[in-house]
């Protein structure tokens, strides 16, 4: 037994034997590390897919969602695809966005029912009402104003005397944009490749500003919407009527109905 394992010991102690034997085994290694790695960036990743063009405002429901698969690979160069359908379902489709027929569910396209701008509505803090303004294309600045825009508001008018003299200047500044409306009352920005006429921005303001607001319309005034740079959305200030002089004109030109209590 013993001579016939001595041609193997020796074999084994070549150091040939231990170069040719290392180099084989980290073949082995690389080959194997290859194909995991082949494996991993073929194998078959569930993602979901819309079953039908959805527009803006519209609720994703289970209809909506079919189920593919695509390559990891594919996934990785696409990492803000929604892979679960419970991230997708119950969902609505952001206000600026649309997603067509057979497109991947992709996060930015996606916003939560509370989150929409028509959603605030209901929402609006106790002492505040809505506020709508009517404009068109040429006041919406090309339908430049956006909802969460913050805007300055302008009055308009003439001082009433026989020269009839322009009056002219901001009104109210930093006040937020919660919708914009076309003529049916739908979002304008519902679907972004058929955007609507503007016809009615809505802002949510405190009872005396809208009775402000509106004691300048129902007189004749004119209210002007302009619009600002992203900055001044991003940091908005707190809204407020800037001009007292403006304020005291409308008031002016309005009766002021004193506060009583009423019982019934």
């Amino acid at each position: 037994m013993g001579n016939l394992l001595a041609p193997l010991k020796k074999f084994a102690s070549n150091k040939h034997t231990i170069t040719v034997l290392g180099v084989l085994l980290g073949v082995v290694v690389l080959f194997l590390g290859y194909q995991w790695r082949v494996n991993q960036a073929i194998s078959p990743v569930r993602v979901y897919y819309a079953t039908r063009t959805i527009t803006q405002g519209e609720t994703i429901v289970a209809e909506d969602i079919g189920e593919t698969q695509i390559s990891s690979t594919v996934l990785n160069n696409m990492n803000n695809v929604v892979t679960d359908q419970n991230d997708i379902e119950g969902m609505m489709v952001s206000f600026d966005a649309k997603i067509p027929m057979n497109s991947y569910f992709f996060q930015e396209s996606l916003i939560a029912p509370e989150e929409m701008p028509d959603s605030l509505f209901s929402n609006i803090p106790d002492g505040y009402t809505i506020f709508a303004l009517s404009i068109d294309n040429m006041s919406s600045y090309g339908n430049s104003i956006f909802p969460d825009d913050t805007i300055d508001l302008y009055l308009h008018t003439n001082d009433g005397d026989s020269d009839g003299k322009t009056i002219y200047g901001k009104f109210i500044k930093s006040i937020k944009v919660l919708a914009v409306k076309d003529g049916n009352g739908n979002n304008v920005f519902r679907d972004r490749d058929n955007i609507g006429a503007p016809e009615v921005l809505l802002f949510a303001v405190p009872e005396d500003l809208y009775l402000l607001l509106s004691k300048a319309i129902y007189v004749g005034m004119e209210i002007v919407p302009v619009p600002r740079n992203s900055s001044y959305s991003t940091n908005p200030g707190e809204t407020l009527v800037e001009s007292e002089f403006l304020k005291n004109f409308i008031l002016a030109k309005t009766v002021q109905i004193p506060d009583e209590n009423v019982e019934g």
